[in-house]
């Protein structure tokens, strides 16, 4: 299929030169699934993304697609592209993105980690894929990971266009971050930092995970979630250069006030599964997986991967097989 002349129907997509330096690139190019550069916009702002067409792709068939959400500090080439790259090979045609203000995609401030934009993202990935002629608009499911997972849900409380609802390591973003102090007080120096903008000060950064520690051990930190986690943004393991470590600090008052999964007893009718480790540390996916589970109330699915923590089925080649092993008879039996 050449696609490089015609747009894709309804879309002009944008198409960037292969970047023969990026990781995920190179792997492309030794996988059966295709990927194409391409953009779509959500709120008029640009966003970046990864469409992949599944082995014996015909153009003139209608496929099952599948939009996949990364983490809160991740970008498309990390574990939102690698479930991608997975569930491409099984079939699905699939599309990863970077969120608004976020990796490749445009938008200001830059960092910004807005729930209500990361939502409308998901539902505009969904628009764009009702446009290609070989996406069967019945057929559309969400995969989401850790924060990514928490977005997924709550899109599809109202964005009855997806049909089936993938959740790897689930994580209520908003509930993540009530959890690390006083969430008045924190609103309190949100809306002290913000004004402080508003008078001329240039947008304020904080850090997703704490940086220059000379090591988890050394700084006294035990949690399996937060050693993980900078083993795996901070490190040649996962890091990328545009996952950048960085938040902006007016991220914090829509965070602190979001909860993904409220409504979930009364809207979420999508087929639903959730996958978790058995090693639970403070991130909350292995204990929110469970909540998620038990309050939804469509038909629903929950596996629990033996010995993997939070981060092993971000990356972990047999943690994340016994997942892809799950998702793939998961979107078998409801796409």
């Amino acid at each position: 299929m050449n696609r490089t002349e015609e747009p894709l129907a309804g879309h002009a997509p944008h198409r960037h030169p292969v970047d023969t330096e990026g990781r995920e690139d190179r792997r492309d190019r030794q996988d059966d699934a295709r990927m194409e550069r391409v953009t779509f916009t959500s709120r008029g702002v640009p966003l970046a993304a990864h469409l992949r067409l599944p082995p014996g792709f015909e153009a003139g068939r209608r496929h099952t697609a599948l939009v996949c959400v990364h983490p809160g500090n991740g970008v498309k080439e990390q574990t939102a592209g690698i479930y991608a790259r997975h569930m491409a090979e099984r079939g699905h045609v699939t599309l990863v993105f970077d969120a608004s203000h976020q990796g490749e995609s445009g938008g200001e401030p830059r960092h910004l980690e807005d729930p209500g934009t990361r939502v409308e993202d998901i539902r505009s990935a969904v628009d764009f894929l009702t446009t290609l002629p070989f996406v069967d608009e019945e057929r559309i499911g969400v995969l989401g990971v850790c924060a990514g997972g928490g977005y997924a849900v709550n899109a599809a409380l109202s964005e009855h266009r997806i049909r089936a609802v993938g959740t790897v390591v689930p994580v209520n973003i908003g509930r993540a971050r009530r959890a690390g102090g006083s969430p008045v007080a924190l609103l309190e120096e949100a809306g002290r930092r913000r004004t402080a903008e508003a008078r001329g000060g240039g947008p304020e950064l904080t850090t997703w995970l704490p940086e220059d520690l000379g090591g988890p051990a050394e700084a006294g930190i035990t949690d399996v979630d937060l050693i993980e986690a900078i083993d795996y943004y901070l490190t040649p393991r996962g890091g990328h250069p545009r996952s950048a470590n960085r938040l902006a600090h007016r991220s914090l008052a829509p965070l602190l006030a979001f909860d993904a999964y409220h409504l979930v007893e009364e809207l979420l009718d999508r087929p639903l599964q959730v996958v978790v480790g058995d090693r639970a540390g403070s991130f909350g996916s292995h204990q929110e997986g469970h909540e998620l589970f038990a309050r939804a109330r469509g038909p629903k699915d929950l596996l629990v991967v033996e010995g993997a923590s939070h981060y092993d089925l971000y990356d972990r080649p047999a943690h994340v097989d016994r997942a892809v092993e799950a998702l793939t008879a998961f979107y078998a039996r409801h796409l």
